[in-house]
């Protein structure tokens, strides 16, 4: 259940750092503006919808055609995809939590000015129906000149789970084609393209078509250089042993993306995906963190 925003703000408010608005259908989103960046994060689905760091231009991408409506995920930002990651047969894709409304936890300046936002989520009756588990689930946000996201998975039930999640990050790029991302080569990767056949980055991943690979065992840092504006996006991760690179093309059509929008998105996602799962026994818990950063 949504919290009221005057609710939200009286609790949550930061003066002259972070206020909460009624945003697109009503749905409650956190405004973040300080000497550091601006931010702006959608409480249904935890979604960070932008980040913009003073000086800079936007770091992330949302599409015009993106639905905003209760229940439905939204084309963009950073999805939170948990406790699976993809599809499964009769259930919701990326998994059930981006649909869902997250309740504010709490929200607070730190010693460096950036504001540092706790949004979380536990089990109930309707999660249950979708995945018989009980968990705690905590999104933790530092926002200032780099962006930090951490995803903390616990298993508060007296079973072990084990789970898929990630931070699918849709990033702004000038043009595609003059866009690649390093950090990968010598990698083995699944081509979802190909029918996960599997397959060996050699040097930088560039994009000539419709992309889609689960990047496998790997820990290292990714860039995205954006060559026709000469920005480099740094994205920095642990807790995590797969990325996941994906662009549609043109040939993919989708309802909430609009035409030739393609040409002007990447996303690089910090993930457990693939063969790579978290197991957690009863009482333990996991952080999925990325960190990302304009250089």
């Amino acid at each position: 259940m949504n919290q009221p925003i005057d609710t939200l703000n009286r609790r949550f408010g930061l003066t002259g750092a972070l206020h909460f608005v009624q945003g697109r259908a009503g749905l409650p989103e956190a405004e973040i503006q300080t000497p550091l960046a601006s931010a702006r994060v959608a409480l249904h689905g935890a979604q960070l919808l932008a980040w913009q760091p003073a000086g800079a231009q936007p770091v992330i991408w949302v599409s015009q055609a993106a639905v905003f409506e209760p229940g439905q995920p939204v084309r963009g930002g950073v999805p939170v995809c948990w406790p699976w990651f993809g599809a499964r047969e009769g259930l919701p894709m990326h998994g059930f939590v981006r649909t869902r409304p997250w309740q504010v936890r709490a929200a607070s300046t730190d010693a460096a000015g950036q504001v540092v936002l706790r949004l979380g989520l536990q089990d109930d009756a309707d999660t249950r129906a979708l995945w018989d588990h009980a968990f705690d689930v905590e999104l933790v946000l530092t926002i200032g000149t780099t962006l930090s996201m951490s995803l903390i998975s616990r298993n508060t039930g007296d079973q072990p789970i084990t789970l898929t999640d990630a931070l699918h990050t849709y990033f702004c790029v000038a043009d595609i084609q003059q866009t690649v991302v390093q950090g990968l080569d010598g990698c083995d990767y699944l081509d979802k393209v190909q029918n996960f056949a599997q397959a060996r980055q050699a040097g930088a991943v560039d994009f000539t078509g419709e992309t889609d690979r689960i990047y496998v065992d790997t820990t290292a840092d990714c860039v995205i250089e954006d060559r026709a504006t000469q920005r480099n996006i740094r994205v920095s991760k642990s807790g995590s042993s797969s990325t996941v690179v994906w662009n549609p093309w043109r040939d993919k059509v989708f309802t909430d993306m609009a035409a030739g929008e393609y040409q002007q998105m990447l996303c690089v996602e910090t993930c457990n995906a693939g063969p790579d799962q978290v197991t957690l026994a009863p009482g333990q818990s996991h952080a999925l963190s990325a960190r990302f950063a304009v250089d």
